[in-house]
C-alpha cells in the first residue's frame, strides 16, 4: 500500500515538473545549457583569465622567479626586435595561408555547389573530409618526407630536368632553404594542405545559397563572366570566404607543431609560447605571447561579424 502511495506521489511530482517545463520553454533551454555553460565558464574562461592575469606579472632576471606585481613590462618585451619579429612572421604566414586557401578553395567549392550532383556530391564531401580523418602528425610527417631533399617532389624535379629551377627558388632569401622541408615555403604548403578543408566547406555552403538566376541575369544585362564574378558572385559568397578564413587564420596563428617539424629555425607564436612556458620557465612572457592571437582574432571576428560571416558557418 505504501509503495503505491509513493509511486503516485513520485508520478505527481514528475508530472508537475513536466508541466512546468512545458509552460516555460526558456526555463527548459536554461536547464539544458547550464551544465555546458558552467563547464565553459570555469574551464575555458577561467583558464583564459588566469592566463591574462599571468601576462601582467614579470620575471626576475636573476632568480628566475615570478614577481606577482602588476606591470606592463612583459608586454613591452613583445616589442623587442626578436619577439616582434615572431609576431610579424606568424601574422604574415597566417595571412598568406588564408589568402592561398581562399584562392584554391573557391573553384573547388564552386564546382561542388553548381555542378556536383548525386554520387559526385558524395565523392566531393568524401574527398574534402577524408584528410581530416587521418592523424594530424601522420599528415605532417608525410609532408616532411615529400618535401625532403630525397623526397618525391625533388625526384619529380630531377625527372623533368628542372632541378635548376628548384635550386634557384631555394636560394631566395626568407622563403628558401637547404630543401623545401626546412624552408618557409614548406611550412606554408603544409599549413595550406592541413587547413584547406576548413575553407572549402564554408565557401561551398555560401555558394549554394546564391541563386543561379542571379548569374544568368547578370549575363543577360551584358556583364562579362569576369564582371559577374566580381560584382555578383564574389560579394554574395564573401561571408563564406570570411567564415572559412576564421578557421584557417586562427588555426595557423596558434599552431606550433607544423613549424616545429617542417620549416626553418625561425619561431612562430605557438613555438614561442611552448618554449617560454616550458624550457625557459618565463610564464609571464609566454602568457603575453598567447594574448597576441586572442587580440588579433578578436579584431578579426569583429570585422567578420560585420560582414555577416557567421551566417555561413
Amino acid at each position: 500500500m505504501s509503495d503505491g502511495v509513493l509511486d503516485t506521489d513520485r508520478n505527481g511530482v514528475l508530472t508537475r515538473i513536466s508541466d512546468t517545463l512545458w509552460r516555460n520553454p526558456r526555463l527548459t533551454i536554461l536547464l539544458l545549457i547550464a551544465p555546458p555553460a558552467l563547464w565553459l565558464g570555469v574551464v575555458y574562461l577561467g583558464s583564459l583569465f588566469a592566463l591574462l592575469a599571468q601576462s601582467f606579472f614579470s620575471i626576475d632576471e636573476f632568480s628566475g622567479l615570478i614577481i606577482y606585481e602588476f606591470t606592463l613590462k612583459t608586454y613591452s618585451e613583445l616589442f623587442t626586435p626578436a619577439n616582434f619579429d615572431i609576431i610579424v612572421r606568424t601574422f604574415l604566414m597566417a595571412s598568406a595561408v588564408t589568402i592561398a586557401a581562399a584562392i584554391v578553395s573557391f573553384p573547388i567549392a564552386y564546382y561542388a555547389a553548381r555542378y556536383a550532383r548525386g554520387k559526385w556530391k558524395a565523392i566531393f564531401y568524401l574527398g574534402v573530409m577524408l584528410p581530416l580523418w587521418s592523424s594530424y602528425l601522420v599528415k605532417v610527417y608525410s609532408w616532411k618526407l615529400i618535401l625532403a631533399k630525397e623526397g618525391i617532389l625533388n625526384w619529380l624535379f630531377e625527372t623533368l630536368h628542372l632541378s635548376w629551377l628548384l635550386e634557384a627558388y631555394l636560394s631566395l632569401p626568407i622563403i628558401g632553404g637547404n630543401s623545401l622541408s626546412v624552408s618557409w615555403t614548406g611550412t606554408f604548403l603544409v599549413f595550406l594542405y592541413v587547413w584547406l578543408p576548413f575553407m572549402i566547406l564554408p565557401i561551398q555552403a555560401a555558394l549554394e545559397r546564391v541563386p543561379p538566376s542571379m548569374m544568368e541575369a547578370s549575363g543577360d544585362l551584358g556583364a562579362t563572366p569576369g564582371q559577374s564574378f566580381r560584382h555578383v558572385l564574389l560579394p554574395l559568397a564573401l561571408p563564406g570566404v570570411i567564415a572559412g578564413s576564421i578557421f584557417t587564420f586562427s588555426l595557423t596563428l596558434g599552431d606550433y607543431i607544423i613549424p616545429q617539424i617542417v620549416g626553418s629555425s625561425r619561431r612562430f607564436i605557438g613555438q614561442a609560447v611552448y618554449a617560454y612556458q616550458g624550457t625557459a620557465g618565463n610564464i609571464p612572457l609566454a602568457a603575453a605571447f598567447a594574448v597576441v592571437p586572442i587580440v588579433i582574432m578578436g579584431i578579426y571576428l569583429w570585422i567578420a561579424k560585420r560582414k555577416g560571416a557567421f551566417d555561413a558557418l
